[in-house]
């Protein structure tokens, strides 16, 4: 991968974390005009919808490739993050409990090892500790209270967003499939599961307003089919316990925009989590582009040799 190449998933980054950081002041407003289940139904329904229609625009063909892959991706990076994320709401509310999930790159580390042969390296490891430090002090577990059902939920979501990471990374190692196609597919299977839960747990009906509108679109079109084909999009370019470490700039814009929005106070520890994270991402991106050049440099060394011989 060249400087240019290395680039671009982090342009990527930046525009999924900051979309993904908002979305949670925007699912609070959306939940007070549709219940949880419903919401994510009707999130999922309208990102699938705009998927298939940016296929078409593009030119692109609507067929399923590797569909048993593609279904299991679905089943736990769409459907069994969505389930797991909303019932975590539910049961504990929009608090620390659900922000459990951003765990997941701790989970990815532990798969990508055996399963897809991702080792952190060297200086590699500084960054990963200070960006899954910096999660903590955010998260805060040891302020939870109440149950652990819904820490548990968190953590499940957490556990089946790793899950698909590694399918996503495994598939296209494997199979040459159009990225757009497999986003459009696996939202398309795993709103399946969404819409029979949200028909089957009984729930307030949904109050269909013009701001409603406006919020489920900006999910639809933009948190959910955009921002997961950028996510898919960086993990066919670097590693996946990279990308899931990249990702956690999404809870930093996450307590920025509630803070500034909702006009909260910063605690201590936030702003420790939050400089900690910024600092382990600028490392990985630091550690990337000097392994980008090295291919360049070598290059110019030979050449210089050769013309000295």
């Amino acid at each position: 991968m060249n400087a240019s190449d290395r680039w671009r998933p982090i342009l990527a980054l930046i525009v999924l974390s900051s979309i993904w950081g908002y979305t949670w002041v925007l699912a609070k407003h959306g939940l007070e005009y549709s219940p949880p289940f419903a919401f994510a139904a009707e999130r999922c329904i309208g990102s699938a919808v705009a998927l298939f229609i940016a296929l078409r625009l593009t030119g692109r063909k609507l067929t399923l490739t590797a569909p048993g892959a593609t279904l299991g991706i679905a089943l736990t990076q769409v459907a069994g993050f969505m389930i797991f994320q909303t019932w975590a709401l539910v049961e504990g509310g929009p608090g620390k409990t659900a922000v459990l999930i951003f765990t997941m790159p701790i989970w990815t580390l532990l798969l990508a090892w055996p399963i897809l042969g991702e080792r952190v390296r060297g200086t590699q490891w500084i960054a990963a500790a200070c960006t899954l430090i910096g999660l903590l002090l955010i998260i805060e577990p040891w302020e939870m209270h109440g149950g652990l059902l819904s820490p548990a939920l968190g953590l499940c979501a957490a556990i089946c967003w790793a899950i698909g990471t590694i399918l996503v990374k495994r598939l296209r190692g494997r199979t040459p499939v159009d990225l757009l196609t497999l986003t459009a597919w696996q939202m398309a299977l795993g709103s399946i599961p969404l819409v029979i839960l949200a028909l089957v747990v009984p729930e307030r009906p949904t109050d269909w307003t013009w701001s409603y509108a406006g919020i489920l679109g900006f999910m639809s079109v933009f948190s959910t089919a955009l921002c997961w084909w950028l996510w898919i999009y960086i993990l066919d370019r670097v590693p996946a316990w990279e990308a899931s470490l990249s990702v956690l700039g999404t809870p930093v814009v996450a307590i920025l925009s509630s803070r500034l929005t909702f006009g909260e106070a910063f605690k201590s520890s936030e702003v420790a989590g939050i400089l900690l994270i910024g600092g382990g991402l600028a490392l990985l991106s630091l550690l990337g582009w000097i392994a980008s050049r090295r291919p360049a440099v070598a290059a110019i060394n030979q050449r210089l040799q050769e013309e000295k011989a």
